[in-house]
This record gives structure tokens, sequence and C-alpha cells, in this order.
């Protein structure tokens, strides 16, 4: 990421604002970073930002499904890496909000994206969360359209 992008700078802010304890000002700021997004890579960056300040699980989830939404958008090298931590985060709202059998699908998808990540602390991080998302995921039951397929299988003909 170019660290002089306008967007980047806000929510570089907003995290230091996050760790300083400053919750509402980093919310600002990342919001500041949704006003001054020029096309679909920056409205990814920001609305994953965006998504960590929201005061309900329905906008936070709303907010993730943007920031993935902009990142298929944006279809370039550029948000690669961004993946396994834009599933992680919707499959994590899912959770929440007890779409278990969804957010298993996502926790997966994730899963598929770690080898995008380089090695690092972050990567880990998110290795972490993975890991601990399918863990409590795994026993999810089947989604209706999956459950119905199986049952079809099944039955006898």
């Amino acid at each position: 990421m170019d660290p002089n992008n306008p967007v980047v700078k806000l929510c570089a802010a907003g995290m230091a604002a996050e760790g300083e304890g400053r919750r509402a000002d980093a919310k600002v700021l990342f919001e500041q970073a949704w006003a001054a997004r020029t096309d679909d890579f920056e409205a990814c960056i920001a609305a994953h930002y965006v998504a960590r300040h929201q005061e309900t699980l329905d906008a936070e989830l709303a907010w993730n499904r943007e920031a993935l939404t902009r990142a298929n958008a944006a279809a370039d090298d550029r948000v690669g890496g961004f993946y396994p931590s834009l599933y992680l985060n919707l499959a994590h709202s899912l959770e929440q909000l007890g779409h278990i059998a969804t957010a298993h699908e996502h926790y997966s998808l994730a899963a598929a994206r770690l080898k995008d990540l380089p090695d690092s602390p972050y990567a880990d991080l998110i290795r972490t969360g993975v890991t601990a998302g399918l863990g409590r995921t795994s026993e999810a039951p089947l989604s209706g359209r999956a459950a119905e397929s199986l049952r079809d299988r099944e039955s006898p003909q």
C-alpha cells in the first residue's frame, strides 16, 4: 500500500487513535477515509475500517460486505492480500449474528486465501483468527440449500 495515499494515511491515523484508546477519534478518521475514497481499492480499505466502529452487528456486517464488494470490484493485484482479512471479518460478523453455516463458508474462503499473506505477525494473527473461527463453526448445520441437496442425494430413488 502506498503510505502517501490520503485514504491510507487516514486509516493509519485511525489505527493509531485506536491504539491510544481514542475510539471516537478513530471512527471519525475512518469515516473521513470513506468520504475521501476515489476508487474501489480505496473504498475497500476505508470500508474495512469503518466496519470496526458500527453500533450494531447488522451495520458491521453491511460494511464488511461493502469492503469485500469493493475488493472484488477493484479486481487487481493490490487487493490480493486483503482477502483473508476481508473474509475473516465477514465470517466473524455472520457468526456473531448466528449465521453459523454461512460464517463457516467464509472462514473457509479466508483459509483458502491465507497463502496470499507473506509471513508476518499480521499474517499469524489472521491465521489464528481463521483457525479459531473454523473451529467454532465446524459443527455448523448445513445451510438450507446445502441440506436440501444432501437430503436429495441420500433419498432412495
